[in-house]
C-alpha cells in the first residue's frame, strides 16, 4: 500500500488531478482485501463524501487502474470488482456467497502460458486466472444444515 503522498505524487506525475475523492477511493482498496465493486466502495464513501456520485467511484477507479495502482477483476459478475494489489496473482470466488479471496501462493503460470502461445501463435502480454469453488464458511454452513 502506498501513503496518500505517494499517491499524489504517482497522479500528478500521469497527469492526473488529486482529489479528495480519487485518494479515498485508492484508501477503501489498499485497507480491504474484499475486493469490493462500484458500488460498495461508493456506499462505504458517502457518509463521508455525501455529494460524490457513483460516477464519481467509476472514473476514480479506471484512472487507479491505468496509473497501476489497482486492477480491475471480472469474476463473472454484473459489476468489476477491484484489487489494491496489483501483483499477478489468481483470485478464487465464492460461488455460493460469492466471496473472492487471492491466491497468494506461487501457481507457476509459466507452462500454461507458452503452451497458449504456442497453440495460438499469440505472443502472450498479460494473464489473470479465476478459480470458483465454495469457501470453507459455505461449506460448514451446509455441513451443518444436513443434521
Amino acid at each position: 500500500m502506498l501513503k496518500p503522498k505517494e499517491v499524489t505524487a504517482l497522479l500528478r506525475e500521469r497527469g492526473f488531478k488529486v482529489t479528495p475523492q480519487r485518494l479515498a477511493v485508492y484508501d477503501v482498496l489498499a485497507h480491504t482485501t474484499a475486493h469490493p465493486n462500484a458500488e460498495t466502495i461508493y456506499q462505504e464513501l458517502q457518509p463521508y463524501y455525501p455529494t460524490m456520485s457513483l460516477a464519481t467511484v467509476y472514473k476514480a477507479l479506471a484512472i487507479l487502474c491505468e496509473v497501476g495502482l489497482a486492477q480491475e477483476l471480472n469474476l463473472g459478475e454484473e459489476a468489476f470488482r477491484y484489487d489494491a494489489n496489483t501483483s499477478h496473482h489468481p483470485h478464487i470466488r465464492c460461488t455460493c456467497c460469492g466471496r473472492v479471496d487471492d491466491i497468494m501462493e506461487d501457481l507457476s503460470s509459466e507452462a500454461m502460458e507458452q503452451q497458449a502461445a504456442v497453440e495460438t501463435g499469440y505472443a502472450i502480454t498479460d494473464h489473470q486466472y479465476y478459480f470458483f469453488g465454495v469457501c470453507p464458511d459455505c461449506q460448514k454452513a451446509a455441513g451443518r444444515g444436513k443434521h
